[in-house]
């Protein structure tokens, strides 16, 4: 019982100590491993990164932008609307059915968090 109080406290030292780094780094993950997956993935970075010069933009002036399919956008949109870095808003005109996608808050900070991991990759790989 002993020894598996010790292992936690270890644990729990560890996870402050990385906690520690992240703050005095402005919270920018330290490694590749720790980039946020949601967002590094092409088609979802190239989402994410068109929502962020557009106050919102509609299914197909995204799916172009993104050059995609409907089917894939469809797919990467839900799984960054779920994650809550996107929202989706449908309602027609007339009776043609428009869907608006729009960055929220916290996808914007996510991005912001995602450039700060690279830019910090990229500057330790050109001083290496």
């Amino acid at each position: 019982m002993a020894k598996q109080s010790a292992f936690k406290r270890e644990i729990k030292r560890g996870h402050v100590e990385k906690e520690k780094l992240r703050s005095v780094h402005g919270g920018a993950p330290h490694s590749a491993r720790e980039i946020d997956r949601m967002i590094h993935e092409r088609l979802r970075l190239g989402i994410i990164s068109a929502l962020a010069g557009h106050e919102s933009l509609t299914f197909n002036e995204l799916k172009h932008a993104v050059k995609t399919t409907d089917g894939n956008l469809s797919v990467h949109a839900r799984k960054l609307e779920e994650a809550g870095y996107i929202s989706c808003s449908k309602s027609f005109e007339g009776r043609t059915p428009k869907t608006e996608f729009s960055l929220t808050t916290t996808g914007r900070r996510a991005l912001e968090r995602y450039l700060d991991h690279m830019e910090a990759l990229i500057g330790r790989m050109r001083k290496s």
